[in-house]
């Protein structure tokens, strides 16, 4: 008995090790674990009277992985390349021991082994499915939750325990190339055909199955451990065919992946030189690599931002303390477009009863069909049960009928971007809900302490941003107005929790963080556009440094009239105050003059064939914003778009806007496509330097405009050596007007 594992030996001399953390909901591998597997293994293989040895769990799923503050200690600790290497290799090594017994090539070859089975009744991903693959025999249970793969590449690292050398020596180079350089698991009946497990049983039998094959064979060997052993089909890494696969898997790598995500490349490096070696100087070459991309500054900004701070907000680390947790049973939902009918959707599909409002009943069932057409598309996927989906749609009530909010208990509002239409809403709500009812607004822009106005009671008003597709995106922006409680806020966490949804707070502004930042990416290729930059350079650019999509596509998307008539809003409503950009002319000659207004019309940055061809860049940009004879580098269009983005999160930062760096980089990422390799636009700054950042900034503001002046904030921290997250600090420096 270890601290982590369970160490029972049965009558007939079979070891049954069963992982079970202490105080965890999911077996991880932490420290302990490893150092306890280490002396599990040991203890079998010294012990004579244990013949071989069973790998199960104690938890509902076998292994997630490991643990990855762990990993993002590792990624930050001062170690020579001898150190950081040992640290790398320490759990390829145990499992190779598990694997061979510890014995040299020959022996092992002629005795083989204490036999290792796994047992899998659960999930088992990265170093789990390391631990599965390094035992000898493999048998997992017939469930349909059951996935098997390696998410490694996800926080731009990859399998570090033997993974891309014994998948690929199951299911061929091809097969394991696609898997672990996308992150897809296996379920059981895939991994099954493709051989990389033995038995698919019930949950109850795996154990019982695992012990039967053990007891069947006193010694074992890996298939890779046999003289003359081959690739599937014979395939290895110099095999002609393989070599296509290389040269294609490498393209089509480089063009998703636009050169910013070392990790897939460093994947197919594993597969191709650890194909050419014996499998013992393989894992070490593996182990090479992992040190490598650990080192890396993209890895450990993804782990902070992506997993670390990402399941923090997600468990309630935002939520106020001692303030008791409540379940939204019934939501009221006011205008049922896309927005509210996405809504209205997600928190059906939990379990609510959704109040769907909207100006007269064929709007409200309209905005009803939205879900309607998901539930189909998902039982027609065989995703969904047809009586569970006629139940979610029966939970949505249309109505146009306020008196129909009465029983809520949460309302949101999605009605048109307007102070008076929203005014109305809000004021015909009150009139019929509880006196201790929360109203929240998932406008995109207008100030909340301002909407607040609106309502009686502002300290239970609050901000609820959704983006869209609701369905989809997997960010909500919470807003603090002036006058907002901790109560109030609390239930919008507990409510974006029951959607399964990851939130930030934020405090109150114009834009909020969101909207007010995104909205720097469009401004910056429209800006560009009217300089006579060639639209395709800035299209190009925009997702060569990582954003999902060039911003005129974005834009389109976005809808041009619609930025056109915020802006408007926003220059009315600040006065003398507001600021022009180099955008507003462009906008407003392809809005006013054009009518060029995006997708929505089928004209925009972009023509939308008719016939349904693929969309393409309008050739009239260049008539009305002639290119220039002298065009930038693809360098200096790309350190633009980033560094106008980060200047405006940085400003949200000093202002009070953002409540610390983290919540910026989540926000960032899940909210509008910042760069994911980068951690976000805070964990940028610091990668690249705050001092370093600033003097780019500065250079941009000389050549291009007042725009990319960094605050006054970045030049006390570049002047204090400081960075927003210092070491250890994961959740990052707080703002002081938080």
């Amino acid at each position: 008995m270890t601290d982590t594992i369970r160490f029972d030996v049965d009558s007939d001399g079979i070891a049954l090790l069963t992982i079970d953390l202490p105080n965890a909901s999911m077996n991880v591998f932490n420290a302990q674990l490893i150092e306890d597997l280490d002396a599990c293994i040991d203890k079998v293989l010294a012990d004579d009277a244990i013949k071989g040895a069973v790998i199960t769990s104690g938890k509902p799923a076998f292994l997630a992985g490991a643990d990855l503050n762990m990993l993002g200690d590792q990624a930050g600790a001062k170690q020579t390349p001898e150190e950081a290497f040992e640290s790398a290799f320490r759990l390829n090594k145990i499992l190779r021991k598990m694997e061979t017994g510890d014995k040299n090539r020959k022996v092992l070859a002629k005795e083989g082994t204490k036999p290792f089975a796994a047992a899998v009744n659960g999930l088992a991903l990265g170093g789990g499915f390391e631990l599965v693959l390094a035992c000898h025999y493999r048998v997992i249970s017939d469930t349909p939750k059951m996935q098997l793969g390696f998410p490694e590449v996800q926080v731009g690292l990859l399998p570090g325990a033997g993974g891309t050398q014994r998948l690929p020596r199951l299911t061929g180079i091809q097969a394991a190339a696609q898997a672990i350089t996308t992150g897809k698991p296996y379920n059981g009946q895939i991994a099954l055909g493709m051989g990389i497990i033995q038995e698919l049983v019930p949950a109850d039998q795996v154990i019982a199955k695992a012990k039967e094959w053990v007891m069947k064979n006193p010694s074992a060997l890996a298939p890779w451990d046999k003289k003359g052993f081959k690739y599937p089909g014979g395939a290895g890494a110099m095999h002609p065919g393989s070599v296509q696969t290389f040269v294609g898997a490498n393209a089509m790598a480089q063009k998703q992946t636009q050169h910013n995500y070392p990790a897939v490349q460093a994947i197919l490096s594993c597969f191709f030189e650890g194909g050419v070696v014996d499998f013992d100087t393989a894992i070490r070459i593996e182990s090479k690599y992992f040190m490598t991309l650990l080192a890396n500054p993209v890895a450990g900004n993804m782990i902070r931002s992506l997993f670390i701070n990402k399941q923090a907000v997600e468990k309630g680390s935002l939520r106020p303390a001692g303030v008791e947790r409540k379940k939204v049973k019934r939501l009221g939902m006011l205008g049922a477009g896309l927005m509210g009918a996405g809504v209205a959707y997600v928190s059906a599909k939990v379990g609510m009863e959704v109040v769907l409002l909207d100006r007269d009943a064929a709007s409200a069932e309209k905005g009803k069909d939205y879900s309607r057409k998901l539930v189909e598309k998902g039982v027609s996927r065989g995703k969904v049960s047809k009586e569970k989906g006629e139940a979610l749609l029966e939970r949505i009530t249309t109505t146009s009928d306020y008196a129909d909010l009465k029983d809520c208990d949460l309302i949101i509002e999605a009605v048109f971007e307007a102070d008076d239409i929203k005014k109305s809403v809000t004021e015909a709500t009150e009139a019929v809900i509880g006196k201790d009812i929360v109203f929240a607004s998932n406008t995109s822009t207008l100030p909340i302490s301002g909407l607040a106005k609106n309502f009686t009671r502002p300290h239970q008003f609050i901000g609820i941003h959704f983006f869209s597709p609701v369905d989809k995106m997997p960010l909500v922006e919470i807003i603090m107005g002036e006058k907002t409680d901790d109560a109030t806020l609390a239930l919008a966490l507990d409510y974006v929790s029951q959607i399964k949804k990851t939130p930030i707070v934020v405090n109150d502004s114009r834009g909020f963080y969101t909207s007010r930042c995104f909205g720097t990416y469009v401004a910056e290729g429209y800006a560009m556009v009217q300089e006579g930059v060639k639209p395709a350079l800035i299209e190009n650019a925009g997702k060569m440094a990582g954003m999902p999509v060039g911003p005129l596509a974005v834009g389109d998307e976005v809808a041009l009239d619609l930025s056109y008539k915020v802006g408007m809003a926003t220059r009315k409503a600040l006065g003398d105050k507001y600021v022009s950009s180099p955008a507003d002319g462009f906008i407003e000659k392809m809005v006013v003059e054009l009518e060029r207004f995006g997708r929505k019309n089928g004209k925009g940055n972009y023509t939308y064939p008719t016939d349904g061809s693929k969309k393409h860049l309008w050739p009239g940009l260049s008539d009305h914003f002639p290119v220039a004879a002298e065009q930038p580098t693809v360098d200096e269009v790309k350190s633009r778009f980033m560094v106008r983005q980060a200047v405006e999160a940085a400003r949200c930062f000093e202002e009070g806007v953002l409540i610390d760096a983290s919540s910026g980089d989540i926000g960032a990422i899940f909210g509008w496509g910042f760069a994911p390799f980068t951690g976000g636009p805070f964990s940028f700054i610091d990668t690249m330097g705050v001092a370093e950042f600033v003097a780019e900034a500065d250079r941009l503001a000389q050549a291009y405009g007042v725009r990319f002046t960094p605050p006054q904030l970045l030049r006390d921290m570049a002047a204090a050596g400081e960075s927003f997250y210092p070491k250890g600090n994961t959740r990052g420096r707080m703002a002081k007007a938080a």
